[in-house]
């Protein structure tokens, strides 16, 4: 096969931007795998570059590519890739940032993609491609909580968005590590949030931060108020945000928290490893984390999914079967 089906977007706007075309299969290159895609994911960034709310970083060329998580089988070995062989089924993800820098004209969002090997691992044991496409984003929260915060046995974790398609591996890790969780989710998702592994699920629309007590970590996936939620922090306290909105609003928190006071705000963004990739998969073969999925959608339905997101609700991630 020489071309494949992919998902492009032709423009910023509404999700009918997205256009199904094709595109000539990638070659991978020396230290690059290209792998058949089985399963990605609707991530929250892209909805937003789509929408055009990063176009100083994601420029003005188009067609542009979509999709960075993948889950999928080797179907060919660049020069220099040893570990993987033909077939096998794999995980990982692109780099975003170069995808986005790079205005690439394809991404997971279609039948093949090239991928550095080094962001590849082989999937979870008795993992389904569905599954582990939407456990993939989840390394974000592994990050997160395992290296930056180091959440601790006993501590207490607040998870803002325990439901969403990060904030839900949240929950799950910090019952894994032994936390107890208190998250915040919509009044429609207080029972699948207790049945992620929460302590106490409450409404965000009628919980605020003057409503709650102290915490020793808050893991933060909705980025608004951070220096209201900031203040919840016990003494040697720890936050984690993956979102900050508005963004300049956000990142002036992140830097205040820097200068002013010990309670500081750590904002990233995930870079799933080889290695990172093996160490979360020993907690999804052993039990600990289980895939929570809102629905699932053929490439042609790329754009649903964007619409699904945006109008929201449904607690968990957005799956693209290419």
């Amino acid at each position: 096969m020489t071309t494949m089906r992919v998902a492009q977007l032709h423009g910023y706007g509404p999700p009918d931007m997205i256009k199904i075309g094709t595109a000539p299969v990638p070659r991978p290159k020396a230290g690059q795998v290209l792998v058949r895609v089985r399963a990605t994911t609707v991530n929250g960034g892209e909805v937003w570059m789509r929408a055009g709310r990063l176009r100083l970083m994601s420029g003005s060329r188009f067609p542009k590519g979509l999709g960075i998580d993948v889950a999928g089988e080797v179907a060919e070995l660049g020069d220099g890739v040893t570990d993987m062989t033909v077939g096998e089924r794999v995980w990982g993800s692109l780099d975003s940032k170069k995808m986005v820098l790079s205005q690439a004209a394809a991404g997971a969002t279609a039948e093949y993609v090239a991928v550095d090997a080094a962001r590849l691992a082989p999937m979870p044991d008795g993992a389904t491609f569905d599954g582990a496409a939407a456990l993939l984003v989840g390394i974000t929260a592994f990050t997160a909580l395992r290296d930056k915060a180091r959440v601790r046995p006993g501590e207490r974790l607040l998870v803002r968005g325990g439901t969403g398609g990060v904030g839900y591996v949240g929950v799950e890790l910090g019952r894994a590590f032994g936390a107890r969780v208190t998250t915040l989710v919509s009044a429609a998702n207080l029972e699948v949030a207790g049945e992620l592994g929460a302590d106490v699920a409450l409404d965000y629309r009628s919980i605020g931060p003057d409503d709650l007590g102290r915490f020793d970590v808050i893991f933060d996936t909705v980025g608004t108020r951070m220096n209201d939620y900031r203040r919840l922090l016990a003494p040697g306290g720890r936050m984690v945000s993956i979102m900050v909105n508005p963004p300049l609003r956000g990142f002036a928190a992140v830097l205040a928290s820097v200068i002013h006071g010990g309670r500081r705000i750590r904002a990233f963004s995930g870079n799933p490893t080889r290695a990172l990739l093996i160490d979360y998969a020993r907690y999804i073969e052993s039990g600990q984390l289980r895939p929570l999925i809102a629905d699932t959608y053929r490439l042609e339905q790329t754009a649903a999914a964007h619409e699904a997101i945006e109008s929201g609700g449904r607690p968990g991630k957005h799956v693209i079967l290419p």
